[in-house]
């Protein structure tokens, strides 16, 4: 999770959040571009597809091309960005994306704008990293997600690991507790009562503006996880940047006597 991201590109903004609730099951299937039988209702799909563009239009968040989220050319784009693998905190990481250009935009789209209708094209690929990593990491594997932070909770409405896990095909993961500890009141001011400014550095400052020592210092032991002591353990997130908050998901588990085998994001930096 990062709190890096600003104001989104403004391709694809024409899709409100009520368009992109309405749409989003068919254009999710439809971005798929699966053969079987997918591929034999794509007709009827297309219909009634024009039919709510003309209600509630929506627009590719690639190209801005008008009734489609992700039309068919950026869809191909999308499948062609390669996945990321990286080390935090020593364990192995899997990104589905590199988080850069299309990716970016659509996650941007997502989390800033509501897009819900951006999930199924990105949560494809990650549910399919997911279940990988479950099935490697044996009997009695628990699923873990890192948490929002409280302030894009509440922007938000919804947990974006949650929505692009399920657009995945992978169950709802447990989310990892936050602690609101006084070393974690530096994450940015209102996280503090009265918006006091902890050890982690400055009030409001998000991880860009802050060091790499004040990013560890105010993430660390803001975390917490319960049962999961003597299991395997797959931390799932939906972008790792600098890797600090992962980091501290892994020792997080390791701390409540759980070991992590995996981690597993929709995007990750190049490291």
């Amino acid at each position: 999770m990062t709190n890096t991201d600003r104001a989104g590109p403004e391709q694809g903004a024409a899709g409100a959040a009520g368009a992109a609730a309405a749409a989003g099951a068919w254009g999710a299937a439809g971005a798929a571009g699966t053969d079987g039988a997918v591929g034999v209702a794509r007709p009827w799909r297309d219909a009634l597809l024009a039919v709510v563009g003309l209600f509630l239009p929506v627009a590719c968040a690639g190209c801005g091309r008008p009734d489609r989220a992700l039309c068919m050319p950026c869809r191909q784009v999308l499948d062609a960005m390669p996945g990321r693998v990286r080390l935090v905190a020593g364990v192995r990481l899997d990104a589905a994306f590199e988080y850069t250009g299309l990716v970016r935009t659509m996650l941007l789209e997502l989390k800033l704008r509501g897009r819900v209708d951006l999930a199924g094209p990105l949560g494809a690929r990650f549910g399919g990293l997911v279940r990988t990593a479950l099935a490697e990491a044996g009997p009695g594997a628990v699923l873990l997600r890192v948490p929002p932070s409280p302030r894009g909770a509440r922007r938000r409405g919804f947990d974006p690991v949650v929505l692009l896990a399920a657009r995945g095909g992978v169950r709802r993961p447990r989310a990892l507790s936050r602690v609101r500890s006084r070393a974690s009141w530096g994450l940015g001011a209102g996280d503090a009562p009265g918006g006091a400014v902890g050890a982690g550095g400055r009030a409001g400052a998000g991880q860009k503006e802050r060091s790499a020592v004040e990013r560890v210092a105010a993430t660390v032991g803001t975390l917490a996880a319960e049962g999961v002591a003597g299991r395997p353990v797959v931390v799932v997130d939906d972008v790792v940047t600098t890797g600090v908050t992962m980091a501290e998901a892994v020792r997080a588990v390791r701390a409540a006597g759980g070991r992590v085998v995996r981690c597993v994001a929709v995007a990750s930096v190049d490291d």
